[in-house]
């Protein structure tokens, strides 16, 4: 008799665009930006390419939705009753730890087109906006502090996430503890001349001990109170 040739493991969850959407969040977390192709996310899903093509019609929109996926819990709490300071630092600190979980998003951000109106960072954006809005800052300036605040927020995230990412690939031992990577910097750091670099050495010790966090929201808290600084004393800049 015969044998039955094998059948490759059929989907157990008809496909969707949610499914394939999760399923390339964990292929970016597994192998970052560079390993996610249509073949290699076919073969996640036990599907053919053809299949997640009827539901994404590329690349770019597959890596705009996963973004969006990673961001959208952090858009997901109620404002109610927080003031907007708070609730800046809140969606800020929500982004920057969605970035830090998935290093691949700050990367991906400055790769992809910009399509106007489809920005991943859209609705981050409008968060922001609103709550500068109830700050009370001048029409004027509500363009520029909402930007300040993104812009910040995505560059420190992303650069935090990138040095995270370097320690992790970095194949010596001594600078994948974090601890260690910033004594080691720090150390050189006082070493450095003294005339050239007097703030640096300064600095050095702060360095050595400082909360990446901590300092991201510190920086968030100099931003605000520079926007509120520049609306209580009428200026349309802040």
């Amino acid at each position: 008799m015969a044998s039955r040739k094998s059948r490759p493991e059929r989907r157990q969850e008809p496909l969707s665009r949610e499914r394939i959407v999760a399923a390339a969040v964990e292929l970016l977390d597994t192998v970052g930006e560079g390993g996610l192709t249509f073949r290699a996310l076919a073969e996640r899903l036990a599907t053919g390419p053809g299949a997640i093509y009827w539901h994404v019609t590329g690349k770019n929109e597959l890596l705009a939705a996963a973004i969006d996926a990673v961001i959208a819990p952090t858009l997901a709490g109620d404002d109610t009753g927080t003031t907007p300071q708070e609730a800046i630092r809140s969606l800020a600190l929500g982004v920057f730890d969605a970035i830090d979980a998935h290093p691949w998003v700050g990367t991906t951000l400055a790769q992809l087109p910009r399509t106007p109106g489809k920005s991943p960072m859209l609705r981050v954006f409008e968060r922001i906006g609103r709550q500068v809005q109830a700050l009370r800052v001048p029409e004027a300036a509500q363009f520029t502090a909402a930007s300040a605040l993104l812009s910040y927020i995505l560059g420190v995230a992303g650069q935090n996430a990138a040095n995270t990412r370097a320690a992790q690939a970095n194949t010596d031992p001594a600078n994948t503890d974090r601890a260690a990577f910033l004594d080691a910097v720090a150390t050189a750091w006082r070493e450095l001349d003294p005339d050239q670099y007097r703030f640096t050495r300064d600095v050095a010790g702060q360095l050595r001990e400082h909360d990446d966090r901590a300092e991201f929201v510190a920086g968030i808290d100099l931003i605000l109170a520079g926007i509120i600084a520049g609306r209580a004393d009428g200026r349309t800049r802040p």
